[in-house]
């Protein structure tokens, strides 16, 4: 049979990754029949994930959700039957319009998060669409935001050198962060910087791959980077590594600095961190005199009580240096500060109606779904782009919450995921392949297109389309609920800002990716110009005290970490990380499909000395426990943790763990000092035979 002339469409990664790699998809006969890395993307240059290189498996798998589907067992259960959409959407509007009649609009939530990200289809007509019917405001701050607070009380913002120009640095320190495997398109960056010279240092509290293939690894207890920081100011100042010409014209509280550090020994931080004095002496020695230095760091260490202190005094280091003067040099974040300051957010016109006043922070979800004294209560919910049943922390609350019979949740999904199944409306969703978006990174400087390159499959449609048919069932006639998807992205970048100069929607569309407007090569800070009230790097910050900081960096135990209550570190005397660990996994998503979980299922690593504590084996059952749940694992022994520290790497969904309790029941939901983030390692936990 003749299948017609094969197309190839231009497209780009939608997930939750810094990378956002583009991509090509060969498509004929209207199905998709090949995915690659576009070869011409400056940054991934035609290299895919082992996860993305079998999403054609995703997009084509018989567990597809591709009608819409309506609760018939319990919650939980994942029984369902299909519907139209007609009586999927009737059923929605009725529900939300008597629920809102009865509680007021604050009764019902829209929750999303980065599962699928881009401009218009991570969040963009749900803003209108929940503002005029005034629900809760979801605070989506899980991720991301309290290490870019924390960047800006120093530095005034969270921009950053561009990754790319990693490749003139000659001392690099990747600071909590895996970048082999989750950033895993910079690391040939890094390895041309080293070729060329370079030594590369990770500082991290698990030994990860990327710690395996540095040429130095150091290893803190978790949580205890601040101390280090300030160990490392200690000895720049006492050994006259500090750049002085440059800190005095460009920095603000320097002799103030010099005062609070000078009681931060090495011998101080080695007995917080875990680490000999003299490793610290010499990392600091390395830091002060190789150049151009850089840190690159991206949200992982910020998931702690006092992330973003850390992330406040890791902002002082390069400015003590003068590490911004070089290409190469100063501090490596999240980039994506430099695209959202040229994008503008999808808002209500003027006279619409507007949101509801009460807040609820994502990673508290279950705090809202369970607590009975909320006013007026959650008894509707509508989750995208997300499954907080598995990523949000101190899941059990969670899981208590969406088994509420009370609770009406809709569910917009490809898969039946463990918040699907606890759904009273199943939606069907698309996926990259079949909507279309744009794509900011925040791993470099490029926009990515994306076009659909087949039609949806079955009944799935996208999260906009989905959001002016709910508009349409709950009759309302405001023509900015309507707008088109190419209008939406029209809307969002602001051409007008210097940083879109060079782009425009059809050459964009043509080329599949565009750099951003920025200088090339980039020293943002240079002769210092920070978007500070003075213009400087803010050693001492007012906006810190503003914020209940101290007006100084500085480090302080977490209530659950090293050094915490001695009560509670008596009952749980082990750290938990739950770690990305397998390339195969993404957050939540594949875990669940063939080829990419590790083969045994889930488990919890733990240094040989804790276990010959407690009598156990390798490869014996294990209690997991805290205050917030029990978890039954299987128990291996690894060289990634330190003594002290045990982890339980994240992904698996509750079907895949032995008693159906995953690695956030046991993990903390308390907020982060300031940003709204979550403590997640933070957790202390004991392990016993089971």
């Amino acid at each position: 049979m003749n299948r017609g002339p094969a197309r190839e469409v231009l497209g780009t990664c939608h997930h939750d990754c810094p990378d956002s790699c583009g991509w090509v998809v060969t498509v004929e006969a209207d199905r998709a029949v090949r995915l690659r890395g576009n070869p011409a993307h400056p940054y991934s240059r035609g290299e895919l994930c082992p996860k993305v290189n079998r999403l054609l498996e995703r997009v084509y798998s018989p567990d597809r959700v591709l009608t819409p589907l309506e609760r018939t067992g319990a919650k939980g259960q994942g029984q369902f039957r299909p519907i139209s959409w007609d009586d999927a959407l009737a059923r929605i509007a009725a529900e939300w319009t008597e629920r809102i009649a009865r509680h007021g609009g604050e009764t019902l939530l829209g929750y999303f998060d980065a599962g699928t990200q881009g401009l218009i289809q991570m969040t963009s007509l749900d803003r209108r669409l929940f503002a005029v019917l005034g629900a809760s405001q979801h605070d989506a701050t899980i991720c991301g935001s309290t290490a870019r607070t924390g960047l800006t009380l120093t530095n005034g913002t969270g921009l950053g050198a561009d990754p790319m120009d990693i490749v003139h640095s000659r001392f690099i320190v990747l600071w909590g962060t895996n970048t082999r495997l989750t950033n895993r398109h910079l690391w040939p960056f890094i390895e041309q910087a080293r070729s060329a010279g370079a030594t590369v240092v990770v500082v991290d509290p698990l030994r990860t791959s990327t710690a395996e293939a540095a040429d130095w690894f150091i290893q803190p207890l978790p949580g205890t980077d601040s101390a280090l920081m300030l160990a490392m100011m200690a000895v720049l100042i006492a050994e006259d590594l500090v750049d002085k010409p440059w800190v005095d014209a460009h920095t603000v509280g320097y002799e103030a600095l010099v005062e609070r550090v000078s009681a931060w020994t090495p011998a101080r931080a080695s007995a917080i961190c875990g680490i000999p004095a003299e490793e610290i002496v010499a990392l600091a020695r390395a830091y002060g005199t190789i150049r151009p230095c850089v840190i690159r760091t991206l949200i992982g260490a910020e998931h702690h009580e006092h992330g973003g202190e850390l992330f406040r005094t890791m902002a002082a280091l390069p400015a003590l240096i003068g590490a911004w003067r070089d290409l190469g040099g100063g501090l490596v974040g999240s980039s994506g500060p430099w695209t959202e300051e040229a994008l503008i957010d999808i808002d209500l016109p003027a006279d619409a109606g507007r949101w509801g006043s009460r807040h609820i922070n994502m990673a508290q979800l279950g705090r809202a779904l369970t607590d009975p004294l909320l006013a007026p209560p959650l008894t509707a919910l509508y989750v995208w782009n997300a499954n907080p049943a598995l990523t949000a922390p101190a899941a059990e609350s969670t899981r208590r919450g969406l088994a509420r019979e009370d609770l009406f949740t809709v569910v917009h999904e490809q898969f039946l995921t463990d918040t699907a199944r606890c759904a009273d409306v199943v939606l069907p969703a698309t996926t990259q392949l079949e909507h279309l978006d744009v794509v900011p990174a925040w791993g470099h400087l490029y926009l990515g297109w994306n076009e659909a390159a087949i039609a949806p499959l079955g009944e799935a449609r996208s999260n906009t389309e989905v959001f002016r048919n709910l508009a349409a069932a709950l009759g309302r006639t405001e023509t900015w609920l309507y707008d088109s998807d190419e209008q939406l992205i029209s809307q969002r970048l602001n051409f007008a800002h210097e940083r879109m100069q060079a782009i425009s929607l059809p050459s964009l569309r043509a080329s599949g990716f565009q750099r951003l407007s920025v200088p090339d090569p980039l020293v943002p800070f240079a002769e210092g110009n920070f978007p500070t009230p003075s213009g400087r790097v803010q050693f001492v910050s007012a906006a810190a005290t503003a914020a209940g900081l101290d007006e100084l960096p500085d480090y302080r135990p977490a209530r659950e970490g090293p050094g915490g209550e001695a009560e509670v570190l008596g009952r749980y005397p082990l750290q938990l990380l739950t770690p990305k660990t397998h390339p195969g996994f993404l957050n939540s998503t594949y875990s669940v499909l063939p080829h990419h979980g590790p083969p045994g299922g889930p488990f919890v690593e733990l240094d040989p000395s804790d276990a010959a504590r407690r009598g156990i084996a390798d490869g014996q059952m294990v209690v997991v426990s805290n205050d917030r749940a029990t978890v039954e694992l299987v128990a291996r022994f690894s060289p990634r943790v330190r003594p002290g520290v045990v982890a339980i790497p994240f992904g698996w969904w509750q079907q895949q763990h032995p008693d159906g309790r995953t690695a956030n029941a046991l993990t903390n939901d308390e907020l982060a000092d300031i940003g709204g983030g979550v403590a997640f390692s933070d957790t202390l936990v004991e392990v016993l035979p089971a």
